[in-house]
């Protein structure tokens, strides 16, 4: 017994000392993953704030650009009136320089004069070659041309009674400014992407129903509406969106959320203590599997080994039985000697079955119940009374082996005793439902601690000073491992301790 705490005890330090290892390695984790979460939570801030700062800058570059649309058409403006009053004003004193000077330096704003005809009468600044540029003259302001030049409402230009226009489009360098800015938008939008730390990213409309860019979303199918939306709806509770105004789109939501690598680093101190207790779980079942295995070959050699020794002995007791009679002793004396020669016969045998696969027949159990306990009253204290009852509806018929089954029960039933101390009650009481057969053997001693209740069955665990703790062990390899049955303590208390044996049909 005493081995059997020393080596729970062992257990208990182990665990302990697995359980330290395993709880530091987890804070130490733990402490790394927040240090590195942290780490990606700055530098997501970073850069929504260098979103946020991007989308400003745009928004500034398209005010400007409005403010240079406006800016044109005040100089188109200011170029009909110049030339109106170069045609209308009949002063010739009047100095037309100025707005000769006017004329000729808007050298950027492609302007188209139509009469109200529809003729195109002059033109300034158009691309395209000088024969182009010759034959745009006379021609009907229709088709590409006016296409071209419809962007914006006409200047009218008011001359002797009728009414002329002057059709103007972006300047050449306004056009090359927008050129630049909607690189610089579209550059704005990938790099909001590329640049989101590895963050998942969903650039949307104000409405979140038009997805305008997106990035490090993993396998997500943008096409199933249902699940961009489930997706943009998670994204936004972890993090508030980012507002940002694109020209071409107005206002803009920007969702993100924690990267795959942050997610996989959370939850990776329990991936690593399920790991470990896997391997823990795993390298003490080999363990088990291994010492049993050893045990039960220790177990078939000392049997082994004691069959063989006893063989002897037994012979040459059966010479002197014989040479006992040849010289008249009396015959009550030689009838007992030859019932203990059969007892270590059967013991004998039984040692020789362990290892080997013994064969079982089918015989009633309460006969071989009745004939261990014939055995054991007769070599019992006289105040331990034995009773078998059967409960079963008929008379039970199951396949054992009448030598191990009887080893079985002689272990119970000294064991009993030693419990009663040589006074008390011993039942067998036998049970069965459709495929099983329960045999209880109940007496009236001091009982089992709870705690004991596997553990007695343990080789070499014993509550008797000169025991060796191996009867219970026995009788449950005998049980389990050539009966397919099982064999527990049921019930135990002060008043009395009750083992079940469980056999098949």
């Amino acid at each position: 017994m005493d081995i059997y705490l020393k080596k729970q005890r062992w257990k208990l330090y182990l665990l302990g000392f697995a359980a330290v290892i395993v709880g530091l390695s987890l804070y130490y984790t733990n402490v790394l993953v927040r240090k590195i979460a942290e780490d990606e939570r700055q530098k997501v801030r970073i850069w929504a704030d260098a979103v946020q700062n991007r989308a400003n800058l745009v928004g500034v570059t398209n005010d400007f650009f409005n403010q240079m649309r406006i800016e044109d058409r005040k100089r188109v403006e200011l170029w009909a009136q110049a030339t109106r009053r170069l045609i209308v004003e009949d002063d010739i004193s009047v100095d037309f320089s100025f707005y000769s000077k006017i004329i000729e330096e808007n050298n950027t704003i492609p302007v188209m004069w139509v009469n109200a005809d529809n003729i195109i009468v002059a033109h300034r600044n158009v691309t395209g070659t000088a024969e182009d540029a010759v034959n745009y003259e006379g021609r009907t302001f229709e088709g590409e041309i006016k296409e071209a030049f419809s962007t914006y409402e006409p200047i009218p230009i008011y001359l002797y009674g009728s009414v002329d226009y002057l059709y103007f489009q972006d300047s050449w360098l306004f056009q090359r400014m927008q050129r630049v800015m909607n690189e610089l938008i579209n550059s704005f939008l990938s790099e909001v992407v590329i640049n989101s730390a590895n963050v998942p990213v969903i650039i949307t409309d104000s409405l979140r129903t038009n997805i305008i860019a997106s990035g490090n979303l993993g396998n997500n199918d943008l096409t199933d509406s249902l699940l961009v939306q489930q997706t943009i709806n998670s994204m936004a509770d972890k993090n508030k969106p980012l507002i940002i105004e694109l020209p071409e789109h107005g206002t803009c939501q920007v969702f993100y959320t924690n990267s795959f690598l942050l997610t996989q680093l959370r939850y990776y101190p329990v991936a690593q203590f399920i790991a470990i207790g896997i391997f823990l779980i795993v390298a003490y079942i080999l363990f088990s599997t291994a010492r049993n295995a050893e045990q039960n070959q220790v177990w078939v050699g000392m049997s082994k080994e004691t069959a063989h020794q006893l063989g002897t002995p037994i012979s040459s007791l059966i010479a002197w039985v014989e040479l006992l009679k040849m010289q008249g002793v009396d015959q009550t004396s030689i009838d007992e000697i030859q019932k203990d020669i059969g007892r270590l016969e059967n013991i004998t045998e039984r040692f020789s079955k362990i290892g080997s696969e013994p064969k079982l027949t089918a015989q009633p159990l309460a006969e071989a119940i009745n004939y261990t306990i014939d055995y054991m009253r007769t070599r019992t204290s006289k105040k331990v009374q034995f009773f078998v009852n059967d409960h079963s509806a008929n008379r039970v018929i199951v396949p054992i082996n009448k030598h191990l089954f009887g080893w079985v029960l002689e272990n119970l039933t000294k064991n009993a005793i030693d419990a009663m101390k040589g006074i008390g009650v011993i039942s067998f009481d036998i049970y069965e439902n459709d495929t099983k057969i329960y045999v209880d053997v109940s007496d009236t001693g001091k009982g089992i601690p709870k705690s004991n209740f596997k553990s007695v069955f343990n080789p070499g665990f014993t509550s008797k000073k000169r025991g060796w703790g191996l009867g219970l062990s026995l009788s449950k390899r005998i049980i389990e491992n050539y009966h397919k049955g099982k064999i527990f303590v049921k019930t135990s208390s002060p008043a009395g301790t009750t083992f079940r044996i469980v056999l098949r049909k």
